[in-house]
């Protein structure tokens, strides 16, 4: 069925529900094809009132009473499975799409835009970030700052180092010639040392030289003795010690000076079983001989404590002139030994046996000195070792029959005069 419809509102009651629709159209028809179809607008553009639009309401276009009762509104507790009609679904608008930003959770700062810089203008330094108990300064007077001055070389510890350098050096190098009678004796009653010096080394340095001079005296060699009297040079020490115990050193060392004329007032007494503890406490010597001698063959040889004291003390088949000799190679294999460094490891050990076994009155301040005076000769090789030879005695026996050698000063003079300078 058509119906003419001219500007008008229409009140429809679909399912229950109301529906308001208003139509400002110039002529609609409507087409209710049945209750559950709804209804179409057809729109036609007419300006003019149509003739039947008084027509419009008739008999024939209200709705029945039993359609009436079936479109009236019901409750708001309406069940939608009730609806005679269809209901339609809406559709949800699409989901947006998903990024993954591992940075999403952290709040955005806002970055300036960097500013075009003026070549002219010097950046202002970072103004330091002031905190709640900062007190604010007072504003100064602006000053004017002095010249930094520019600071020397930073060599003023030189002051300090320089001087001290030179008082050290000064001290080592100084030119005072130092004298010292080394004296070895042989075992003696328990508790003195009364016994007889069968090694005397007269030991001469001048730091500020390379030379060391040392020279060997014969033990049998006859001079005078302190007190007077004539006997060998190593009885000056027995006699003395055992008069008053501990004058021996300086009984030995007046017999030198009034003799030889050498002026000497440092000692050094070393018991001959304290040459062994020494050498065995720095693990052995190697001694280099040039010669047969002794037993042993030219060449190098490893000697303990006790076979390096036999071999300087041998008597057999030599003299007293051969055991000069020896022991002056033995003391220069010991120093050669003592200033490797691969042997200094023994030092400790070497010191403790050499106070044990060594009795001096050379001050603690002189042993620097005539150590490295020491350990240069044996490294430059100008360690000058002498001694009195056969052509400086003369053989003689005495009323007791005691063989002695009587010393020619005539040719042991010249001698002193070079080694000693007087």
């Amino acid at each position: 069925m058509n119906l003419p419809v001219w500007k008008s509102s229409i009140f429809r009651e679909i399912s229950g529900c109301t529906i308001l629709k208003s139509v400002n159209i110039n002529l609609c028809k409507l087409v209710f094809p049945s209750r559950t179809a709804g209804y179409t607008v057809q729109c036609t553009n007419m300006d003019e009132k149509p003739s039947d639009f008084d027509d419009f309401f008739t008999e024939e276009t209200q709705p029945s009473p039993a359609h009436q009762a079936e479109t009236r509104a019901v409750t708001p507790h309406w069940d939608p499975s009730e609806a005679p009609t269809q209901g339609f679904e809406v559709p949800l608008p699409p989901p947006p799409d998903y990024t993954d930003d591992p940075l999403g959770h952290f709040q955005p700062i806002r970055v300036a835009q960097p500013q075009p810089t003026d070549p002219q203008k010097q950046p202002k330094p970072a103004r330091a970030q002031r905190r709640w108990w900062h007190k604010p300064k007072a504003a100064s007077p602006a000053t004017p700052q002095p010249a930094r001055q520019r600071r020397g070389c930073g060599c003023w510890w030189s002051a300090l180092i320089l001087p001290f350098i030179a008082l050290v050096l000064v001290y080592l190098l100084f030119p005072l010639r130092t004298n010292l009678l080394i004296l070895g004796i042989d075992r003696a009653p328990e508790g003195t040392d009364a016994s007889r010096t069968d090694t005397n080394i007269l030991l001469s340095v001048i730091p500020l030289r390379p030379t060391v001079n040392m020279l060997s005296i014969p033990r049998d060699l006859w001079v005078t003795l302190p007190g007077g009297g004539e006997d060998r040079i190593n009885t000056a020490h027995f006699y003395a010690e055992a008069a008053q115990p501990g004058s021996g050193p300086q009984a030995a060392m007046e017999t030198v000076r009034s003799n030889f004329g050498v002026t000497v007032r440092y000692y050094a007494r070393i018991r001959f079983d304290g040459v062994q503890e020494i050498i065995d406490s720095m693990g052995g010597v190697t001694v280099n001989l040039p010669t047969a001698m002794s037993g042993y063959d030219a060449g190098p040889h490893d000697l303990n404590g006790e076979q390096a004291l036999a071999f300087a003390r041998d008597r057999k088949g030599s003299d007293d002139f051969f055991r000069m000799q020896r022991g002056q190679l033995l003391i220069q294999s010991v120093l050669v030994k003592m200033i490797n460094p691969l042997n200094w490891r023994y030092l400790p050990a070497t010191l403790r046996a050499t106070m044990r076994s060594v009795d001096t009155n050379l001050p603690m301040w002189e042993m620097p000195r005539m150590g490295l005076a020491l350990v240069r000769a044996v490294l430059t090789g100008t360690l000058n070792t002498q001694t009195i030879t056969r052509e400086m005695v003369t053989p003689f026996t005495t009323n007791q029959g005691a063989a002695v050698l009587l010393p020619n000063w005539n040719a042991i003079n010249p001698l002193l005069l070079e080694m000693f300078g007087e």
